[in-house]
Parts: C-alpha cells; structure tokens; sequence
C-alpha cells in the first residue's frame, strides 16, 4: 500500500494572491507541462458574481455573520494540498477512477472543514502527480480556545455567546487537530489503496524552493559530466586522426620497401648471388607482415567510425523517443505549424503560444486558400483545437469554430456585401 500526502498552511498575507496565481496557473511553474495545463480543473462551483478563488475568500467572509472587526494580522484563508504516493495515483488516474477519487475529496473537505468554508479545490494535471489545492476559510463559532482555558482556570469573568461567528485559524489547526485531520483522511482514502504514515516520522515534503535547489545541481552535475563527454570525444577523434597518420605512414614505408626489393631481386637475378636471394625473401616476408598490420590498422579505424556513429544514432533516437514520450501531439502540430508559418504568416511568439494551446487574438488580413484571398478581422481568435472526433488530431479554430468554416463565413459576408453595394448602386441608377 502507498501513503497519502497531506500538507496544511496558513496562507500569508491579506490576498494570498501569490498563491492564487500559482494554483490558477496565472504563471507557469517550471516543473509545470504546459501542454497538459488545460486538463487542470476546478473542483468547487463558485457562487454568483465571484470569478476566482481570492473573491472566493472575500466573498465567505463578508457573508459569514461575523460581528467584529477582522485586523489585517489574521489568517484569512488556510491552504490544503492532498495527494498520495506518485505510483498510487498515477494507478488511479490508469484505472479511471481519478473524479471518484476527487469527489472523494472534497466531500472530505466540506465534512471536516464545512461546506460553505470550502471555498476552493483545483485539481493539478500538469506536474509530476496529480493533487488538489484545496482553500479553507477558517470561520468557527463558540468562544475562543483561549477564553475557555482562562474560565477553567478561574480568570474569566464573563461570558461570550456560545454562537459567536468568528474567524480564527488557531482554533482550525490545533495540534490535537491536524492529527485528527490526518487519521481521517486516511480512513476516507483506504478504498485506493493509501494509508496514513508513520506518526513522528521525520519525513518532511520537499518545497518548490528546495526542488528548484535540487534540480539545478543535479542540472550543473549533467552539464560537467556533458563536458567530460565532449573533451573524451575530442581525445578519441584525436588519437583516431594518430592512427590515421600512422596507417598512411606504414603505407609509404611498405611502398618504399616494395621498390627496394623489386630493384633488389633485379640485381640478384643480373648477378645470380644467393645473398641477394636471401635479402629479398627477408624483405618480401617483411612486406607479408606489413600488409597484415596495414590490414588490421584499417580494421581498427572502422571499427572506431562504426562505434562512434553507433553511439551518436543511439543518442539520436533517445532524443526522438523522448520528444514522442512527453509532447505526443507535436507530430500532429507540424502540419499546422507549417500552415501558420507559409500560408497566414504568423510570427513564430503567436505559434509558440499555440503550441502551448492558448488562444491567440489577432487582426489583420489573412489568406485563404480556398479563396484564393484575404479576409479582414479586427478580433480573431485563433487556437489549436483537439478534434473531437478523432483523438490525438488537431485543426486550427477562429473564434471556436474550424478556420475553414470562418474563411467561408468570411467569403459569405463579403458576397452579400458586394450585393447590397450593386444593389444600391442599381436604385441610383433609377433614380
């Protein structure tokens, strides 16, 4: 059995906007894969006439009931983030079960924590697991933890309401809390598989701080073994480009050799002396041997290119395999890209952003094949659009319709304007 992962915090300051910013991926977090954002979801419905998760906390507030004045120190919202171990999840993501998974929990959020204070959850698609930003506004009632110690300790002399509506996150996380917090949790997630971990463990979560602090060593350490690479490299091109010089020298000197031996074995048979003989056999089986290591020079080098070549389409393929593993749709992109770049000539920050499956609003005059002409537009959105039909395809869209229906669209509105221009043209005519 994996474990579960859940982190409480305080939010900080009066807005929490950095947090909101992250959470609504206003900004993009490096360890973020944008092509997979746009499966991010929100979990909570937000009540009328409140558009994000920082109105959200305003809005809980200012509806809540609360008589007394809240000072700019309080806590207003608490951040929860809930997971699980990264091979659970991505189990129950393969098993079809993530939205039960999901409204598992937030059904546990709006038990421990109250409905209505549950303000936000957004489940989170595009990191290494998938988890839930949940916001809790932490409005209690009753008297406060500290006032009902002072009574029992005999230094209160008055009472408060016992329904007073407070906003208070002191009273949410107590330590007896956070334990109880946890238990439950884990009782509510043992049909997938999680458990609660140790109590005391001195495991801690790893910060984004911490992880950017991590990646970037081990990113230096990649770049040092890379250079150790490239300088090895250049030691084996050298010492290939040696022996290439050594092969051509053995070759000159076996040619050198060879002609000294014709012209040997020339004056021996003018001559008839059996020395002579004798030193042109020495030199022909010198010649024999030369050739053999001559032989196997080359084969020595081919056998070098071949594994130098070996290693380079290895490293190739690995880039290849890994461009399909983690952006399977760019081979379905290019044929669009290509259309942007030749036929409506967009620069290359509009196809960037495309790419990364934003919507892009343009104006100008752009050309249709079709029409062989262009078409104004003062405000056109273009995007890349998965199609609903067919699975891993994608076309260009305008305005939330294919770009050749808009082109169309265009040529109509243009036909029926050039009508009623000859129209009125005809009635002047009569007139």
């Amino acid at each position: 059995m994996g474990y579960i992962s859940i982190q409480i915090n305080k939010a900080k300051g009066s807005a929490d906007t950095g947090a909101s910013d992250h959470i609504e991926r206003k900004t993009i977090p490096k360890n973020a894969d944008p092509t997979r954002t746009h499966l991010n979801r929100e979990l909570v419905e937000f009540p009328d006439g409140v558009s994000d998760r920082t109105e959200a906390i305003s809005h809980r507030i200012r509806t809540a009931g609360i008589k007394r004045k809240i000072t700019p120190d309080q806590v207003r919202a608490i951040r929860i983030v809930l997971s699980g171990t990264h091979e659970d999840m991505m189990k129950i993501q393969d098993e079809g079960r993530l939205d039960e998974w999901c409204d598992d929990n937030l059904q546990w959020l709006q038990r421990t924590f109250g409905k209505e204070n549950t303000v936000s959850a957004v489940l989170h698609m595009d990191e290494h697991t998938p988890h839930i930003h949940a916001t809790v506004v932490p409005i209690v009632t009753g008297e406060r933890r500290k006032a009902k110690k002072k009574q029992t300790d005999g230094k209160r002399s008055y009472r408060k309401k016992a329904n007073t509506v407070r906003l208070c996150a002191d009273d949410v996380l107590t330590r007896e809390k956070l334990v109880t917090y946890h238990d439950s949790y884990a009782k509510a997630m043992e049909k997938y598989g999680l458990q609660r971990g140790v109590r005391g463990s001195e495991a801690r979560h790893t910060t984004t701080a911490q992880y950017y602090r991590d990646l970037k060593r081990q990113t230096g350490e990649l770049e040092a073994n890379m250079r150790q690479l490239q300088t090895e490299q250049q030691q084996a091109e050298q010492q290939l480009n040696e022996v290439r010089q050594e092969v051509k020298s053995e070759k000159l000197e076996a040619a050198k050799t060879e002609a000294k031996a014709a012209f040997v074995a020339k004056v021996g048979s003018l001559f008839g002396s059996n020395k002579l003989k004798e030193e042109r056999e020495e030199l022909q089986q010198r010649i024999s041997t030369l050739k053999n290591q001559n032989k196997e020079l080359i084969q020595h080098i081919r056998t070098m290119e071949r594994e130098q070549h070996k290693e380079e389409r290895t490293k190739f393929n690995e880039y290849v395999d890994k461009i399909q593993r983690y952006f399977p749709y760019m081979e379905k992109l290019l044929p669009l890209i290509d259309f942007c770049q030749n036929t409506l000539k967009f620069s290359e920050r509009v196809i960037q952003e495309l790419c990364m499956l934003k919507k892009v609003r343009l104006k100008g005059d752009f050309y249709s094949p079709e029409f062989n002409r262009k078409f104004r537009d003062e405000n056109a959105a273009f995007s890349f659009e998965e199609d609903k039909n067919k699975k891993g395809h994608f076309h260009i869209c305008v305005n939330d319709i294919p770009l050749v229906l808009w082109f169309r669209q265009k040529a109509n509105e243009w036909r029926n304007g050039l009508e009623i221009k000859n129209t009125k043209q005809d009635k002047g005519l009569k007139i």
